[in-house]
């Protein structure tokens, strides 16, 4: 007897649930083992787990249903600018706080801590993406903040620390603790430099120089965080500044939320405009020098840009294969029917190229202080990558819900909060021609960039399609006259041989081969799915699965 007949519902897959991330994943493994092949995934296995569970995706539609409130003001009329959160966020952050995902890298207890703390990242974030923020955040910031030693010393052990303490209260009486960032205004947005808002000096305290600042901020992420780093201008120009939002005496930073803002995605993570009126702040770094200050921090949240976008590439892909695995129609299952393997090969290539990228970068930031090849490979790599896989994020996602038809379309598929996040990473830390014009001025102003980058892709450059691609962009590269206007081309020719280098790593690998006949050939169409015909797509696409599940049962 049928399904239909015995009263279920006959020829839709099972959910996606009860699997583990990680280690059904296996690029990711794979990818891991190449960069790292003694590195502890005893966590990351935990991890993959939970990130895989019912409990971890009730988590993720409950924090984007229910979206951050503010209450400006009490009871009573007090102003508090607080912001209150459905208790599902809290679990999303204690998880991601309590295996490190924040700072703990910093601690210097792995060898490859960045590594290992950027595969974490990437297994939790397909879960949700929105609390990912202020993680990202407070990873970002440890750099910036060790430039003032006394404010290092009093925060950092609270930031490393894997408590979650989401109250307001002075630094001396929290477990753990995150720190936030606010640098974009009305009148400059990436372009810092036109900051208006103003620091003067207030007095020499315990951790350093103290100014009031003046001014607002038009963007400022995850308000509730217990610190944030921001700019403003002194009398020797952009200052970095660092301004706790309680101060020691139990009393709050005059720092006031006007409102939050309605965006496109991203819906469980609190943005806000915030006004600063008197507000105390630390100085950070020297007096005019705050973007040199601050630029660390940006390479690092960049690298969390690439990670969020691969994550999500992945989180898409792998809900494409696994309708594709259980749909049936016109006689058999999508994912054996030849259409079909082709456009979910070509989502697993995008989805495997990023990851490969991501992982190497990881790598570098682990091997960077003491390498300069790996010095350029951080710094020109993560700007290549955040400009050209951010910029993957929105297609994969629209190709991979239009695997699920109009079940990909409704809110309980999960595919709509995918489809609504994947732009943000593009914009988040330079939209894409901030991020290609940086790329430039790696090349001109650091010396090695260019041969880092020509090592990095020499291995694979015994095949003649690389070599012939490799050959055009070297070329444009020593005409720089004409690179600004090519910039997005140059960047993304970077990002695509890169990629394809990292993934011939593998000789025999179809995944490679077809790679490279599609992005560095030019075998390919416009829109997903228009790889040259080949029998690997089925073993491509069936490389993407997240597997194994339990069977569908009615029962």
């Amino acid at each position: 007897m049928d399904l239909a007949r015995r009263g279920g519902v006959a020829n839709q897959p099972p959910p996606l649930v009860d699997y583990n991330v990680f280690t059904s994943d296996i690029a990711l493994t794979e990818a891991l083992r190449r960069e790292s092949a003694a590195l502890s995934v005893n966590e990351l296995d935990e991890l993959g787990l939970l990130a895989g569970s019912a409990q971890a995706q009730t988590w993720a539609g409950l924090a984007n249903e229910h979206t951050p409130q503010l209450r400006a003001y009490d009871r009573y009329g007090n102003r508090i600018d607080e912001v209150v959160y459905d208790p599902a966020y809290h679990e999303l952050m204690r998880v991601a706080m309590r295996y490190g995902l924040h700072a703990t890298p910093w601690a210097g207890a792995e060898p490859a801590a960045h590594l290992l703390r950027a595969a974490k990242f990437y297994v939790w974030a397909q879960v949700e993406a929105g609390h990912g923020c202020p993680i990202s955040m407070t990873y970002a910031s440890i750099p910036a903040l060790r430039t003032n030693a006394a404010l290092a010393r009093l925060w950092e052990p609270h930031f490393i620390s894997r408590e979650y303490d989401p109250q307001l209260r002075p630094i001396g009486e929290k477990f753990g603790a995150t720190c936030g960032m606010a640098m974009t205004e009305k009148q400059g947005g990436s372009d810092v430099r036109a900051n208006e808002t103003r620091a003067e000096f207030l007095e020499t305290s315990d951790t350093g120089d103290a100014y009031t600042l003046n001014g607002h901020k038009w963007f400022c992420s995850a308000p509730m965080s217990d610190a944030f780093l921001m700019l403003a201008q002194t009398g020797a120009g952009l200052t970095c500044f660092f301004l706790p939002r309680v101060l020691p005496d139990g009393s709050r930073n005059r720092i006031f939320i006007a409102r939050l803002k309605d965006k496109l995605g991203n819906r469980s993570n609190a943005s806000s405009e915030i006004e600063l009126r008197d507000t105390y702040a630390v100085r950070v770094g020297e007096e005019g020098r705050g973007v040199q200050t601050i630029v660390e921090m940006v390479n690092y949240t960049r690298l969390d840009c690439i990670n969020g976008s691969a994550a999500l590439m992945r989180a898409a892909t792998a809900q494409a294969v696994h309708h594709a695995r259980y749909r049936h129609a016109f006689g058999k299952a999508l994912i054996d029917q030849p259409l079909m393997q082709n456009v979910l090969a070509d989502l697993a290539l995008e989805s495997e190229a990023a990851l490969v990228m991501l992982l190497r970068l990881a790598r570098g930031v682990d091997q960077s202080s003491a390498d300069s090849h790996e010095t350029a490979v951080k710094r020109l790599g993560t700007a290549a990558a955040k400009y050209y896989v951010c910029k993957r994020a929105p297609a994969i996602a629209a190709e991979a819900l239009e695997c699920l038809g109009g079940n990909g379309y409704v809110e309980e598929s999960g595919m709509p909060r995918l489809y609504r996040e994947a732009p943000l990473n593009s914009i988040w830390e330079g939209s894409g021609n901030i991020n290609a014009l940086d790329v430039l001025r790696i090349f001109s102003k650091e010396r090695g960039a260019l041969e880092a980058f020509r090592a990095e892709v020499e291995p694979a450059l015994s095949d003649a399609r690389m070599h012939a691609a490799a050959d055009e962009l070297f070329h444009r590269l020593h005409h720089p006259l004409e690179a600004e206007r090519a910039a997005r081309w140059i960047v993304e020719r970077i990002a695509v041989l890169w990629q394809a280098a990292l993934l011939a790593r593998d000789p025999s690998s179809e995944v490679a081969d077809a790679f490279i006949e599609s992005r560095i050939a030019g075998r390919w169409g416009r829109t997903m799915g228009t790889l040259p015909p080949s029998e690997s797509h089925a073993r491509i696409a069936a490389r993407a699965l997240p597997a194994p599940i339990m069977e569908y049962s009615t029962r």
